[in-house]
This record gives C-alpha cells, sequence and structure tokens, in this order.
C-alpha cells in the first residue's frame, strides 16, 4: 500500500517539510458510526482518525524514514488486506540497514487500543506512555483507525483536522 495523508494538523514549518516530501493523498479506513448518544461515554471509535498513512509489508527501513522525516508522523502502519501487521516508531528504525525491511522492527503490543475501549482511559495509557498515537484495531485484527493525541495532551486529531492540514499542503481551502 502506498503512503496516505498525515493523521493530524500541523505547523507551518512541518506542513513546509511535509509539502518538500510531496503529496500523499489520504487513503480513508472504513468509516466509525455517528457519534453517541447524549450521556454515553466516549470510546476510541468516537476520537478515531480515519484518514491515515499506510505502508505495506515490504516497507523497507529506508521508505519509514522518508516518512518520519517530516516530524509529524509518529508511528508507520504496516497493513495487509486491511489487517495491521506492526506500528513502526521512529527509534525501531535505529541502527537498521535502510535496505531492512521494516516488519521485524516493529510490534503490535501497547501500540493498540480496541475501538471500543473507553477514550479517556486510552487518552491516560498514552500521557502515561508518552506514545501519542495508538493504533484502533478490531478484534479481527483489522485497523479501523488510528487515536491521535494532540500535542498539548488536551484533545485528538480529527478526520477534519487531516483535511484542513491537506488542503493547506496543497494551497487550497478545506472543504
Amino acid at each position: 500500500m502506498t503512503p496516505g495523508a498525515p493523521a493530524a494538523a500541523a505547523s507551518p514549518s512541518t506542513a513546509a517539510r511535509d509539502e518538500a516530501a510531496g503529496p500523499r493523498p489520504m487513503r480513508p479506513l472504513p468509516g466509525r458510526g455517528p457519534a453517541p448518544p447524549s450521556g454515553c461515554v466516549p470510546t476510541v471509535s468516537d476520537a478515531m482518525v480515519t484518514g491515515v498513512r499506510l505502508s505495506g509489508r515490504g516497507a523497507t527501513v529506508a521508505e519509514l524514514r522518508v516518512l518520519f522525516a517530516g516530524g509529524h508522523v509518529h508511528a508507520a502502519l504496516l497493513v495487509e488486506d486491511g489487517v495491521l501487521l506492526a506500528v513502526v516508531d521512529p527509534a525501531d528504525l535505529d541502527g537498521a540497514a535502510d535496505l531492512d525491511a521494516a516488519l521485524p522492527l516493529g510490534r503490535l503490543r501497547a501500540r493498540t487500543v480496541a475501538p471500543d475501549a473507553r477514550l479517556a482511559a486510552a487518552r491516560d495509557r498514552m500521557l502515561a506512555t508518552g506514545r501519542r498515537r495508538l493504533a484502533v484495531v478490531g478484534a479481527d485484527g483489522r485497523l479501523r483507525g488510528l487515536l491521535c493525541l494532540k500535542r498539548t495532551g488536551r484533545g485528538f486529531c480529527s478526520d477534519r483536522d487531516v483535511r484542513a492540514r491537506a488542503a493547506a499542503r496543497r494551497g487550497r481551502p478545506a472543504g
């Protein structure tokens, strides 16, 4: 699979770096349901981003280094036929050769969350571990989206943020 769009809004300097890297079209994931009724406990699926960058099983270390070069991408999602194979962080690439396969360097443990998990619990976990991205994976192993904690730790990036950032890169208003 080819890389898609970034998962969150960026500062102008980050957007400029991403623009230099070239366009990255979004690849939407299966949609989430409607917003929960008032009084319901928010879940991860209520806040996840569905337009995320994806890489395939054959991604190399060099390809992921390019993906991480803009400074905005915090996790690479390696997916095949909709199933999440691994989440690779930039630090996972330390010491690896550019031509090495990235898949063996990634992992799923502590890098995923269920779509029906309580959003507040996921946020607390992310803050406690310093992790700003969790892949949202169903019981069947299929990638549903990405939970993206904003830099402030007070909220989550949305699909709307992703569209606005992509439009800003292209020099057009979001719509």
